[in-house]
């Protein structure tokens, strides 16, 4: 079912209910987990189903068990499920077990997929990551392959997942280091070691199999297009993933003058769009309908600190002009006014 316990169609994800006469009466000595777990059945009046946590997907007539819905993290902006990308890693002959966490990078939401795996052989990480990528899209793809002789397990005998070494180092292993060979290699090396935060990087050495993503790549070829006056985009990095193929592209290039985005000299108001004209126009037609608002609401856990909620709300709109923007009309005409300064409370 789906977080609105609606079934969901085959081969998508959702998570797992049990229902019918083996289900318990609840916890033993434990009302808040019993109410949070034994819920009522919405297709079986009376009735009371289990949630289970475990997530999974419907293939026919089977059912294909992806994980724990805890372990359902965010990264760069997508919802992935670790049980699925451990399902695919599992597939690949000669590894025997694996598990995928996330680490927490040195930079704020600099998160990386890591996989741990046990393997009968040593595993070859580009060939590891080729398999993936027929199965996973690139944002689900590990950017750590760390092999072990075995899970490190608590007295329990559980996974102690605090015990998972730190992946260091270049990533690419099965790679062997090649130096740069003229001034632009030597360059690209030094931006690749910049923004992807390793050492000893090789003209050989995959972008991606690095722990380089999209926005990385971004960052990549925003910082080539000013300094070396080219017209990069991304699907270049795409393309030529290494600095040996990346080089030769941009020497294929011409150099042009890069340009900017010009800032706005300083007004006290400013022409409406033109999307801004009708959204008024309807506002005006209708002064108290909420159509066009976007509310949210968010569960805070913990007791709230007024004052840093309050100075972190006051950065946001200092930083962001649109926060600041109000209209009125002027002369007849529809304008807009950034002020300097709102109160936040």
């Amino acid at each position: 079912l789906d977080e609105r316990l609606n079934p969901v169609p085959f081969n998508t994800v959702g998570e797992m209910y049990i229902s019918g006469d083996g289900v318990a009466r609840g916890y033993l000595n434990r009302a808040d987990l019993t109410s949070e777990r034994f819920i009522n059945n919405p297709f079986v009046e009376g009735e009371r189903m289990y949630k289970t946590g475990d997530l999974a997907k419907r293939l026919n007539s089977r059912i294909e068990y992806l994980g724990r819905s805890d372990d359902q993290v965010k990264v760069r902006g997508y919802r992935i499920e670790l049980g699925e990308i451990e399902s695919q890693v599992q597939k690949h002959p000669g590894i025997i077990e694996t598990v995928v966490i996330v680490n927490e990078g040195k930079t704020a939401g600099d998160k990386t997929i890591c996989a741990y795996v046990v393997s009968e052989t040593k595993i070859n990480t580009t060939e590891l990551r080729k398999h993936l990528s027929q199965t996973l899209p690139e944002y689900m793809l590990p950017s750590y392959f760390v092999q072990l002789d075995k899970m490190p397990l608590t007295p329990n005998g559980k996974l102690d997942r605090k015990a998972l070494p730190v992946p260091e180092g270049n990533l690419n292993q099965d790679v062997q280091y090649v130096a740069p060979s003229n001034k632009l290699e030597s360059q690209l090396v030094s931006l690749w070691e910049e923004v992807l935060n390793i050492k000893t990087v090789g003209i050989k050495d995959n972008f991606f199999e690095l722990g380089g993503h999209s926005i990385k790549a971004v960052q990549i070829v925003s910082k080539l297009n000013q300094e070396m006056k080219v017209d990069l985009t991304l699907r270049d990095i795409f393309s030529f993933p290494t600095i040996e193929q990346f080089s030769k592209q941009i020497q294929q290039l011409d150099h042009q003058q890069y340009h900017f985005i010009p800032q706005l000299e300083q007004k006290q108001t400013f022409p409406a769009s033109s999307a801004q004209k009708r959204m008024y126009v309807l506002q005006q037609l209708e002064e108290h309908n909420t159509s066009y608002n976007m509310p949210s609401v968010m569960t805070i856990t913990g007791a709230l600190n007024q004052k840093r909620f309050e100075k972190a709300m006051y950065a946001l709109v200092k930083r962001h002009e649109s926060l600041r923007t109000s209209f009125e009309m002027l002369e007849g005409e529809l304008v807009q006014r950034i002020h300097d300064q709102v109160d936040v409370e």
